[in-house]
């Protein structure tokens, strides 16, 4: 077997790259080609694999030229500088290390929290200019203070615990987070009002999706107490830097501690040299043993791929054989098509998911269609979120995931069902494959057909005369053209359900008019 070749091009430890020696990989060890784009692109065919940081641009045309490439490994969880789509219709798999720097970012917050609060660059800078200052950097204790945590996954819990550490209140907000998992980690679950209204400090730990951009919006910052500080060290975007800005010069808010900013590299910035703001170029994971452990991570990761076909941590990759492949392909697109269905009618703290494979799908192997299952559920407030690292995310939030299987399945050769559990509510859709195209055939008890369309709108009503044309006709003025309508209802006068496939995203402005349109109960734009 020829030995496979690996090209490093960013800084990566020397550990690192033993490690893909001592497995057998051959490797190149270039950390300044990454920033030589056309040298780059002159090498990179003769690899099978190359291992980055942030410097190395995976680009299409840096895809396109890599003829022999396998995998992409980003030694770090951001993959801004990959084009993922690319790399998957070329066939590369690509790999990050989501959990190598949690701990130093989670650090980093409560670090730029003290810094905040006790004015402590401020005082540097005073007092190496030879200033003494005291009563100029008059700070504030944390201990009994009220943390809010926005996000409450793998980082957002260890801010938690550290705070917990210094005797603070912490108070989470996080759609996932179901009480069970809040009693374990110490801290209040709550809703986001409820966390602005009584948080003396929040910090963020989100990723940056449709649903958490500008999260601390001009409104929400308006809820804070007057004299509360916001951290992020999340991701730029999940605040309004504006409204951020002029709640500082108001006086509103005490202060803000950013690592992060919605351009970067932030050269210039409207918060820079605010005396409120204390400000980091995106340092949350940058230390010494961070850096280690994601290079060690991604070798590993790389080698066990290369050498052995073992896949982890894949961001566009389900951990499937060569020999399977083809059978489980429509169902791995079935699987997540239906969790990406009920997650985005998921709106309160998600308990558990339970998954029944009917039929012949049941003599399978399931386990990459559950991860795809619950990455689906997961993927509309988790960007990040993959079918690698699904279960890993649903055991952190608490939230359980049983798979049952049976060999006989109701009028259909394979049938998968899925129960979404929460708080407040229970959820199912059912569906299977017509030659091998994924159909949903039932939502919540209600029969129907119909098949995932990119843009789709989701209504429940009352089963009264009229409404598909009082519906199609509402769409019709606002300019939305309507490819396809399924429709199922309980019982005749009872709960109808209608699910209409459409050319164009539906907007805010549409959905307001399906909602005040007589016996509609909800109105729900998905896309897949």
């Amino acid at each position: 077997m020829t030995m496979p070749k690996v090209l490093v091009s960013d800084a990566l430890s020397e550990t690192a790259v033993q490690i893909f020696r001592d497995r057998g990989v051959e490797v190149d060890f270039e950390p300044k080609l990454g920033k030589d784009k056309e040298k780059l692109l002159s090498v990179i065919d003769k690899y099978d694999g190359l291992a980055i940081r942030s410097a190395t641009k995976a680009t299409a045309d840096v895809i396109a030229a890599a003829k022999n490439l396998k995998v992409i490994g980003r030694a770090g969880i951001g993959v801004d500088n990959v084009d993922i789509p690319a790399a998957t219709a070329a066939g590369v798999v690509v790999m990050n290390t989501p959990y190598g720097n949690a701990i130093t970012t989670a650090e980093h917050a409560i670090a730029m929290m003290f810094s905040l609060v006790r004015k402590i660059p401020q005082a540097n800078k005073s007092t190496h200019q030879g200033k003494w200052e005291k009563s100029a950097f008059m700070g504030a204790e944390v201990f009994s203070k009220t943390l809010g945590v926005i996000g409450c996954g793998n980082i957002g819990a260890i801010v938690a615990d550290r705070a917990i550490g210094l005797k603070m209140r912490v108070v989470a907000f996080d759609p996932f987070l179901n009480e069970e998992r809040a009693l374990e980690l110490g801290v209040e679950k709550a809703d986001l009002d409820t966390l602005l209204a009584k948080a003396d400090i929040v910090t963020l730990h989100t990723p940056l999706t449709d649903q958490t951009r500008n999260i601390l919006s001009r409104e929400n910052i308006a809820k804070l107490k007057k004299g509360a500080y916001i951290v992020n060290c999340a991701r730029g975007g999940l605040v309004d830097e504006e409204a951020l800005k002029d709640a500082l010069d108001e006086g509103h808010l005490a202060g803000a501690a950013l690592d992060v900013y919605a351009t970067e590299p932030a050269i210039e910035h409207p918060l820079f040299g605010h005396p409120g703001v204390v400000a980091t170029p995106h340092l949350g994971a940058s230390t010494t043993e961070a850096q280690e452990n994601v290079a060690i991570q991604v070798a590993e990761q790389m080698s066990d791929y290369l050498m052995r076909g073992a896949v982890s941590n894949a961001l566009n990759s389900p951990s499937v054989t060569a020999e399977e492949a083809p059978r489980l392909k429509p169902f791995i697109a079935l699987a997540e098509k239906l969790g990406l269905f009920a997650g985005q009618l998921t709106q309160t703290g998600l308990k558990k998911i339970e998954i029944s494979f009917e039929g012949e799908v049941a003599s399978l192997n399931t386990k990459p269609l559950t991860a795809s299952v619950v990455a689906g559920v997961l993927k509309p407030m988790l960007a990040e979120v993959n079918v690698v690292n699904a279960p890993v995310v649903a055991k952190e939030r608490g939230i359980s995931v049983a798979e049952t299987s049976r060999d006989d399945a109701d009028s259909y050769d394979s049938v998968i069902r899925l129960k979404i559990v929460t708080e407040k509510q229970e959820r199912t859709v059912s569906g299977t494959i017509f030659g091998s195209t994924p159909r949903i055939i039932e939502i919540k008890g209600v029969e129907m057909e119909a098949g995932f369309a990119s843009h789709m709108l989701y209504a429940t009503n009352e089963d009264k005369p009229g409404f598909i044309g009082t519906l199609g006709q509402t769409l019709g003025e606002a300019g939305v053209n309507i490819a396809t309508f399924n429709l199922g209802r309980s019982g005749q006068g009872e709960g109808a359900i209608a699910l209409v496939a459409v050319d164009e995203p539906l907007t805010d402005d549409v959905l307001e008019k399906v909602r005040a349109l007589p016996h509609v109960k909800q109105a729900t734009a998905l896309s897949f």
